[in-house]
């Protein structure tokens, strides 16, 4: 799979997976913009790719039309979009009948909003240079309900999947390509309840059928698979990297 010289734009690569994917492309030889809210990571990787890191809140419109306008006019094109910004918050998510609706709001400008308004800006430029391919990470809990629930998020997600999948056809005729990607239990910044439990992380690896947790660099491997030639003809689809749980009776 060959990035070299091409131009991604990666939201939420501030940590975890979306800066585990922005490392990767970037050593693939892409030149890839991370966008967080966070501060600037350090441990972006250092080539043989290049790195602009923009720091801001990826729910505004106004930032994000000034992120991609900003790489289009560095590069003068973009070929990928990569969206990997979301919360999980435990303690705020809860069922709809419980939660303050001000929280259920929050989470779905940040797991659904944001994803939505880099498109929209990512999209024409993608159409400006004849095509390219977006990865939305979504979550296989918006595929099921959940007797714990965070509905919030499963609902985010569950919307992702769809926008994802109304994008590839929108757009399959400009040589646009739109998947989602489902990860399952991984080990990454938002499950930072599970660092030093060894107890939990078994009893969760248990629950696999692979037998393991998941890691980022399984969500970033998929993810430039998705984003490469190799996937040219796959476009509106998901792919569950969840170590088999989805496949369980």
């Amino acid at each position: 799979m060959s990035f070299d010289q091409k131009i991604a734009v990666v939201a939420g690569a501030g940590g975890g997976m979306g800066l585990n994917i922005a490392n990767d492309l970037i050593a693939a030889g892409a030149h890839v913009a991370l966008v967080d809210l966070k501060d600037r990571p350090d441990t972006i990787a250092e080539g043989p790719g290049s790195a602009v890191y923009h720091q801001g809140d990826v729910t505004g419109e106004a930032f994000v039309k000034t992120v991609i306008a900003a790489t289009v006019e560095t590069h003068g094109r973009l070929d990928y979009l990569v969206n990997t910004t979301g919360v999980l918050w435990f303690d705020r998510d809860k069922s709809i009948v419980d939660m303050d609706m001000d929280v259920f709001d929050q989470v779905m400008a940040i797991n659904l909003k944001s994803h939505a308004l880099t498109a929209r800006y990512a999209i024409p430029a993608m159409q400006a240079s004849g095509g390219g391919a977006m990865v939305h990470i979504a979550s296989i809990d918006g595929l099921r309900g959940d007797n714990k629930p965070q509905d919030a998020y499963g609902a985010s997600k569950a919307a992702l999947i769809r926008l994802s999948k109304s994008l590839a056809i929108q757009f399959a005729g400009d040589g646009i390509r739109s998947n989602s990607i489902l990860p399952g239990p991984v080990m990454s910044p938002m499950q930072e309840r599970w660092q030093g439990k060894d107890d939990v992380l078994a009893s969760i690896a248990g629950s696999v059928p692979l037998g393991r947790v998941g890691v980022t660099q399984d969500i970033s491997d998929a993810c430039l698979f998705l984003l490469s030639d190799k996937a040219s003809f796959i476009t509106g689809t998901e792919l569950i990297v969840d170590g088999g749980c989805t496949a369980l009776p």
